[in-house]
Formats: C-alpha cells, sequence, structure tokens
C-alpha cells in the first residue's frame, strides 16, 4: 500500500476530530478536561428544553464517544461523521440560540459549528487508506461517494428536531421572564 501526504493529513484530521469529540463526551459526563460534569451538564440541557436532562447528556455523551471511536479507527465512517454532524449542529444551535450570539467569544455557537462542517468536509474526502474502513471494507467503501454525503443530510436532518426543541425552550423561557 502506498501512503501519500492526503492519507496521512485525513488520518490525522481522523485522531483530532475524534480527540475533540471524546473530550466534548467526557467533559459532560465525567467533569474531565474542565468540563461540567454530569450534574451541571443535565440542569443546562434542561434548560436547553432536552428533557430529561440527565438523560439526554448520556445520550449525546453515546453519540460523541461513538462518532468518536469510529473517526478514529476510520470503521464504519458515515456512522461517525453523521453522529458528528448532528450533534454539534445541536450544540452550535443551542449556544446560538441561548446567547443570541454567533461567535463563541461570546458564547455562541461558532465553534460547533466549524466542527460540523469539518466533519461533514470528511464526506468529500473519505476515510482514507489509513482506516480500517479501507482495510475490512474495501466493497463498502466504493460506495463511500454516494454514501458520506448522504450521512452528512441525515446528521443534519437528524439534528433539526433537537436544535428547534432548544428554540422552543429558550424562547418559552424568556417569555416567561419577561415582566
Amino acid at each position: 500500500m502506498d501512503i501519500t501526504g492526503i492519507d496521512l493529513g485525513i488520518a490525522v484530521l481522523r485522531a483530532l476530530l475524534a480527540f475533540i469529540f471524546f473530550a466534548h463526551a467526557t467533559q459532560k459526563i465525567l467533569g474531565w478536561f474542565s468540563g461540567p460534569g454530569p450534574h451541571a451538564s443535565a440542569a443546562l440541557f434542561e434548560k436547553l428544553g432536552q428533557h430529561p436532562g440527565a438523560r439526554m447528556v448520556r445520550v449525546a455523551a453515546a453519540l460523541e464517544l461513538t462518532a468518536s471511536l469510529t473517526l478514529l479507527t476510520g470503521l464504519l465512517t458515515p456512522v461517525g461523521i453523521c453522529l458528528g454532524v448532528a450533534t454539534m449542529i445541536v450544540a452550535g444551535a443551542a449556544l446560538t440560540t441561548v446567547s443570541g450570539k454567533f461567535w463563541n467569544a461570546v458564547g455562541g455557537g461558532e465553534y460547533p459549528f466549524v466542527l460540523a462542517g469539518v466533519v461533514a468536509a470528511l464526506s468529500l474526502t473519505g476515510p482514507g487508506s489509513l482506516s480500517l474502513d479501507a482495510v475490512l471494507l474495501p466493497g463498502l467503501t466504493e460506495t463511500y461517494p454516494l454514501l458520506l454525503p448522504l450521512a452528512v443530510g441525515i446528521g443534519i436532518l437528524g439534528a433539526v428536531p433537537m436544535a428547534l426543541r432548544a428554540r422552543r425552550a429558550i424562547a418559552s423561557q424568556s417569555h416567561a421572564d419577561t415582566p
């Protein structure tokens, strides 16, 4: 197998994204990486309309950990792309809605949206030859030019209901706070 710079670059990008998703998940459920931990995360999720908060934190963390594992190994890459795009769109939309701002520096969802975009960009390259998909599922990887963009679309569609749920919860909370 000839390893190109592109293959190596894609593998490094997958590993970087895997670490970020791992860190996001463990911030929520374990308080690692300066994260809030499960109780504070559950309270935030409740505020964002994701009920019940504790269960939704576990669901979000499980999805992020799954995305992390699939991206790191390059095994079942469409699953990782779908979950990565979906979870980051929900996070970005919720942060932008609650803060009323887009930029990360002022509490907005810029950073999760960038992560969603970078994960989506992997749908254009595929997992590369340094992936378990290329080694174990070469027949499946032939369908990736169609399957990977479809995974992005499914991720976007899957994020919409949760993002709308957060938007409604934040809007109803701000109406309740208005005298």
